[in-house]
């Protein structure tokens, strides 16, 4: 049977990348991407869309039957800053969206789930270098406590249903295709506008705030690479850490100001501050490198290059 993938949040900011690149592995025809309203992007404009409700399961469910889908990517959560403003949603979203899907193969109408997670799951009690696979984790935000509950509820439908359901904890994303999206980690995607646009960046985070980040080419990669993987790879059935370059506020401006010398950064750390405080510093990802062979391509040098490069065509 060929694969047939559904995209949930298609048009968030790795679901518009991810389309893109399932559309190329798999074949235009074989990939929907549907979001909860149409956009006029590439996303919608180049292949089948579909608008659906994350949260309506009749919807999901029509989708699936009508299109004879098999995988489902469901990318569609609000992110830990927004969510800090509406907590109450944010967990309706993020977490009955996931129910919905995870039922939806235990009732055998898909054969395979990617859901994100993310290093939300941590918290202010987790060691913050080198953060292991399997630690301590006491999220402090909506977004983190929702990833956490989502990935115990993976384990389960796994455990007691043998639903193949893969996910990955996603550090900050850096992407030029899409602006930020609402994101603690989104500094790092608005320094290279700023910098190319102002010569100049307030940072919202202080200075020496360490973050694990990735650039959005490896992230799209380790998703393909996780799902395409032999099920009997896959030994993590809650969510595999992910790691590609960690950095501060400080080391970015400083990449930077190597290709725009008159780059000026100075630092306004806001309620975001405590949000990065909660997290990691540093990730070990060696699980994932040795279930399923994953390896990042991108360092900060590489990323920044790529970054001013497109960004200034842009």
């Amino acid at each position: 049977m060929s694969t047939k993938i559904l995209i949930i949040g298609a048009c968030g900011q790795i679901g518009t990348e991810l389309t893109q690149k399932l559309r190329a592995v798999y074949g235009t025809d074989n990939v929907i991407a549907s979001d909860i309203r149409k956009l006029d992007n590439d996303v919608v404009n180049d292949g089948i869309f579909e608008v659906v409700n994350a949260l309506d399961y009749n919807q999901i469910e029509n989708l699936i039957e009508k299109y004879h889908i098999t995988d489902v990517y469901l990318m569609a959560a609000l992110l830990s800053a927004t969510a800090e403003k509406n907590p109450a949603f944010a967990w309706d979203l993020n977490m009955n969206s996931l129910f919905h899907v995870l039922n939806l193969a235990k009732a055998g109408k898909i054969k395979k789930i990617f859901w994100p997670s993310s290093i939300a799951v941590f918290g202010p009690t987790t060691p913050r270098e080198n953060t292991p696979q399997y630690t301590v984790m006491e999220p402090s935000t909506v977004y983190g406590i929702s990833k956490q509950s989502g990935e115990r509820w993976c384990e389960y439908y796994n455990k007691q249903y043998g639903v193949d359901v893969r996910s990955i904890r996603y550090p900050g994303l850096i992407s030029w295709t899409s602006p930020p999206g609402g994101g603690t980690t989104d500094y790092a995607v608005d320094i290279y506008y700023k910098a190319l646009e102002d010569k100049k960046f307030t940072c919202f985070l202080s200075e020496n705030t360490a973050l694990p980040m990735m650039y959005m080419d490896d992230a799209i990669k380790a998703t393909v690479s996780i799902m395409q993987a032999p099920a009997e790879k896959i030994k993590v059935r809650s969510s595999y850490n992910l790691s590609a370059i960690s950095f501060t506020p400080k080391e970015i401006a400083a990449s930077i100001q190597k290709h725009i010398p008159e780059f000026t950064i100075d630092y306004a750390p806001d309620f975001r501050q405590k949000i990065a405080d909660s997290w990691p510093a540093s990730i070990d990802d060696t699980v994932a490198r040795e279930d399923w062979g994953w390896k990042n391509d991108f360092d900060m040098e590489k990323m920044t290059s790529v970054m001013l490069e497109n960004l200034s065509k842009k």
